[in-house]
């Protein structure tokens, strides 16, 4: 049996992930929208999963850690790259090619809900419980009025929403499927990761290749928002992320894209003078109580 300072090391490892797992991917759509100015949305999604697959077979050789060789789990990986890597990357650049980084940033924190509808419709077996449902009802009340949904969506156009909710829905549907089916081999998280990046840069390449590079013009700070979105966003974080999916499964682990909005929030204002309404803060703290009871960090319930 474990000893009490044990579980409260791996707690405190899984939360501490949590959070810089929230803010690099947070700080992401401020990196898109950078990326854009030289590379077309097919671009940005392989550029970063490019860098990120470039990162993480170094990390991996670097920890001596082998990739595995069997070809299900590749084939389990690759499906895992094409729902949170190449369909949502190449989604999410060409709604940023029309709408602010802010609400792609608030539109991402409804990856919970579709992680519960994957649950729920498709991977029945993981059953969520009473408090993770409410906190992920109560979260997306908070995107909700984030958005100001009472006002419509304004000068948002249409295909960029319906492109974000797609993105989205990729997302949710690639917790469950991890932990399904990748999750039980026990491999190590920087083997998991260096091959799900990596058969999505491979997937992108042709296409990278076709429509690639929109402009040749190369400043620093785009480049280097590239190289970031790359190492971290498309690196590190899924380790982080498969470590995040062991510790405390699949539904908790897809709350994290409600810290996200937050941070891209900020990140929007501050760096490219994005405005902000009176809701969306309001909206943010709805959806933070959500993520602090989905998480059981707030308990409403003595049993689930």
């Amino acid at each position: 049996m474990p000893l009490p300072s044990a579980i409260h090391k791996k707690s405190s490892n899984w939360i501490s992930l949590y959070i810089a797992l929230g803010v690099v991917w947070g700080c992401s759509f401020i990196f898109i929208k950078l990326g854009l100015e030289f590379l077309t949305p097919i671009g940005v999604a392989f550029g970063r999963v490019s860098m990120g697959a470039l990162t993480l077979v170094f990390w991996a050789r670097f920890k001596k850690i082998e990739l595995p060789t069997e070809k299900k789990i590749w084939l389990h990986l690759w499906v895992v790259s094409l729902l949170l890597n190449v369909i949502p990357g190449v989604l999410f650049a060409f709604a940023e090619t029309k709408v602010t980084s802010i609400l792609a940033g608030i539109i991402n924190a409804v990856t919970p809900l579709m992680t519960l509808l994957a649950i729920m419709v498709a991977f029945r077996e993981e059953k969520p419980k009473s408090f993770q449902v409410l906190g992920l009802m109560l979260g997306f009340v908070g995107v909700l009025t984030v958005l100001g949904v009472w006002q419509g969506l304004g000068e948002n156009p249409l295909s960029a929403v319906l492109a974000l909710l797609l993105a989205v829905t990729c997302y949710g549907f690639s917790f469950p499927y991890s932990r399904k089916f990748v999750l039980p081999r026990k491999l190590k998280p920087e083997a998991m990761a260096a091959v799900q990046v990596s058969t999505g840069a491979v997937t992108l390449l042709p296409f990278y290749l076709i429509d690639g590079i929109a402009k040749d013009e190369y400043r620093p700070g785009p480049v280097f928002a590239m190289i970031a979105l790359g190492v971290f966003g498309s690196g590190f974080a899924y380790i982080w992320n498969f470590k995040i999916m062991e510790a405390v499964g699949s539904a908790i682990a897809s709350t994290v894209t409600y810290v996200t909005p937050v941070v891209a929030v900020i990140v929007g204002i501050i760096f490219l003078g994005e405005k902000v309404a009176w809701y969306e803060p309001v909206g943010a703290a709805i959806v933070l109580l959500g993520a602090a009871i989905g998480q059981q960090r707030i308990k409403l319930f003595n049993r689930s």
